[in-house]
């Protein structure tokens, strides 16, 4: 673990290399804290994030505000774009007929607001791909999933407890909140109150249950807070203080539509998956992982329900029994490169993604590489990785906060400030004919330098080091006046 020595001498690093330059320099407002550039911050996070997939995820998860999502009703002229496409595929009796047995908190105006959200849900598609049937599907694929997570499983020639003999496929949303809970019972609270980077961001209310709630049945206080965030403008509270708006409001819905535009690194967005915008790796490939219904039961739950060995497990076996018979009578046509089934597939949570240069990540943590010629071998920046942490590449402002904020949560992390821009100090070189040092120079033991009105020797081969007195590559020569 490096150990953070500041001294009371200025000190100003420059790192160049191929891939990156950081200007770092002592807080003058805080003796144990450094300063870094917001615009290096910024030029560092677009580098990492070209790939063009960053940016069609992140409009994929665009919102609209509450105010314009609360007034939508069926039928109405001002209802969004997309929500009226919905309208057009999907319409009220489409939604009776699917929801036979739903509890009564299930409705077409919340389901047609929960879309309304979102509008990459059922929006416009501008290359020749058809809005309409992938609308469509996109709404027959999360009901195949709705009468697993929450439906009544009851088989049709059981008249006493389905009397209307609905298929088991028309059995969606019987549940809004877990079975065996109900609002005032805490609980899932498991992690909650721990001193760790997601109770900092999304933390516990006394006395409330993070159980499963709504169509997708939300679970855990992150999970909470991350919805919260994306419904509230920003605001994890909300919903972290009053979980049970999950169950009692349209919230029920979108937060399956949430999760069903929510890429969960590596995993690819449901979306994505059923419109082809997402582009199998060759690790994906290689696994079994291509398009078709199957993919999406892997994102869901693939480490429970994918692999050979789940191949007759119940959850699967009934996912897709319930897609076959939606897609059947909607007429949903099956390509010849999509699979209905993910046994053949390695689940994502055991995918070997090492070394994978075509897999793309959503997630920053920080940057453990050591960086000799950066303050106690730190980085000063943050990478994308394969798991779930508090900062989103997919959220501006996100990679700021994860090289600014892993003080305090990380031990040997240094205290970091954003300032919008630094200025390397311009050295004039000395009567003497000295020259002033320069960061992209490479320079041998021997060769001397000017720096803040003072003359350094170089100790050894270095390049990017500032000189400083008392410890570096560089020799104190003597002060000019």
């Amino acid at each position: 673990m490096h150990k953070l020595i500041l001294t009371a001498v200025a000190v100003n690093i420059t790192l160049a290399t191929s891939a990156s330059a950081m200007t770092i320099q002592p807080d003058p407002q805080n003796p144990t804290g450094y300063i870094v550039s917001g615009t290096e911050l910024a030029d560092a996070e677009n580098r990492l994030t070209l790939d063009p997939m960053y940016d069609v995820w992140a409009k994929a998860l665009e919102t609209r505000d509450n105010s314009i999502v609360e007034a939508i009703v069926p039928n109405a002229a001002s209802n969004p774009v997309n929500v009226k496409r919905v309208e057009r595929v999907f319409p009220q009796a489409q939604w009776d007929f699917l929801t036979g047995m739903a509890a009564p908190e299930y409705t077409y105006t919340r389901f047609l607001r929960a879309i309304g959200k979102f509008p990459a849900f059922c929006g416009e598609y501008t290359d020749g791909r058809n809005a309409d049937k992938i609308c469509e599907k996109s709404i027959i694929t999360a009901f195949a999933h709705f009468a697993q997570e929450t439906g009544g499983h009851i088989a049709k020639d059981n008249i006493s407890d389905n009397p209307q003999q609905l298929e088991e496929w028309q059995q969606a949303l019987v549940h809004v909140r877990e079975m065996g809970w109900s609002e005032g019972q805490p609980g899932y609270t498991t992690g909650c109150g721990q001193n760790d980077w997601q109770n900092r961001r999304w933390p516990c209310a006394e006395g409330q249950g993070y159980f499963g709630r709504g169509a997708k049945q939300l679970s855990y206080h992150f999970n909470y807070g991350a919805f919260s965030e994306v419904m509230f403008n920003g605001d994890a509270t909300v919903l972290l203080n009053n979980p049970g708006l999950v169950a009692d409001s349209w919230l029920n819905l979108a937060s399956a539509v949430w999760f069903f535009l929510t890429p969960q690194a590596p995993k690819p967005a449901m979306l994505h998956v059923i419109d082809r915008t997402w582009v199998p790796s060759q690790r994906e490939t290689a696994a079994g992982i291509g398009y078709g219904f199957g993919t999406t039961i892997n994102v869901i739950n693939g480490g429970i329900e994918c692999g050979e060995q789940n191949k007759n497990k119940g959850q699967p076996v009934n996912r897709i029994r319930y897609w076959e018979g939606l897609s059947s009578y909607y007429n949903i046509p099956i390509e010849a490169d999509e699979e209905n089934t993910c046994w053949q597939q390695t689940p994502y949570g055991g995918l070997n993604l090492g070394g994978a240069t075509d897999v793309l990540f959503t997630n920053w943590d920080g940057n453990w590489k050591y960086h000799a010629d950066r303050p106690g071998g730190f980085s000063f920046e943050c990478e994308l990785v394969g798991y779930q942490t508090a900062y989103s590449a997919l959220e501006a402002g996100d990679y700021e906060k994860c090289v600014t904020n892993f003080y305090g949560s990380h031990l040997s992390w240094p205290e970091v400030r954003v300032v919008p821009h630094i200025e390397p100090p311009v050295d004039v070189p000395p009567v003497g004919g000295v020259a002033a040092w320069d960061s992209s120079k490479v320079y041998l033991k021997g060769d001397q330098v000017s720096y803040n009105k003072t003359i350094y020797e170089a100790k050894w081969w270095t390049q990017g080091n500032a000189p400083k007195q008392g410890s570096g590559p560089w020799k104190f020569i003597k002060a000019l006046p």
